[in-house]
């Protein structure tokens, strides 16, 4: 055992604490280290001094005293709390907010003609216009965006048009749903079915 080792030991064996091996080997250690050895002399006195000490008892306005000159604890915000005890769904209101906002922006920013499906080599586009010709077939769903649809032929899937017109003839066929997004708030909706439906496949 080293002196730093020591240390702890004798403070624990003034204590009463130390037992077992680690008392024989700090005895040891005493025994062959004169500077541990004073040192343990040494708070040995002191530890029968401090015993000898009477006990000194406190005021009864001491603890009164103690909290009337601590500061004073701040007014704790409602809104503060509530988001430290619920984390995760302050957590879904800023992603909520952030998703919201870009989607917003998306809305606002984008206005070029998107048309999205498997199968568009039927499919006609002609400036902002977008043609499904008579006697022809899109196969699977056929997304409009930003432009006008015209329908004169078949569509087997679902029709989906965003910020845009839907003109439907009568020779026109439509296997699946027909859907119009015309506001922002039903955009965000629409992308927001779109990747949960991404996400379950």
């Amino acid at each position: 055992m080293n002196c730093k080792e020591a240390l702890p030991l004798i403070h624990e064996y003034l204590d009463g604490d130390l037992q077992g091996s680690d008392s024989q080997r700090l005895k040891e250690h005493l025994i062959s280290c004169q500077a541990c050895h004073a040192l343990f002399k040494q708070l040995e006195k002191t530890d029968a001094m401090v015993r000898m000490l009477h006990p000194v008892k406190a005021s009864d306005t001491l603890t009164a005293q103690i909290m009337s000159g601590l500061p004073r604890a701040k007014k704790k915000n409602a809104w503060m709390e509530w988001i430290r005890k619920h984390p995760a769904v302050s957590v879904a209101i800023v992603f909520a907010t952030v998703m919201f906002g870009s989607f917003m922006s998306m809305w606002n920013d984008d206005t070029n003609l998107m048309v999205k499906g498997n199968d568009l080599q039927d499919v006609v586009i002609q400036g902002d216009t977008v043609i499904v010709p008579k006697g022809h077939t899109v196969k699977g769903d056929l997304v409009v965006q930003r432009g006008k649809l015209r329908v004169e032929g078949d569509v087997t899937g679902n029709l989906i048009v965003i910020d845009g017109t839907l003109n439907l003839a009568s020779t026109a066929h439509i296997s699946g749903q027909v859907t119009q997004v015309n506001e922002a708030l039903g955009w965000i909706w629409y992308k927001i079915g779109e990747f949960v439906s991404m996400l379950s496949r």
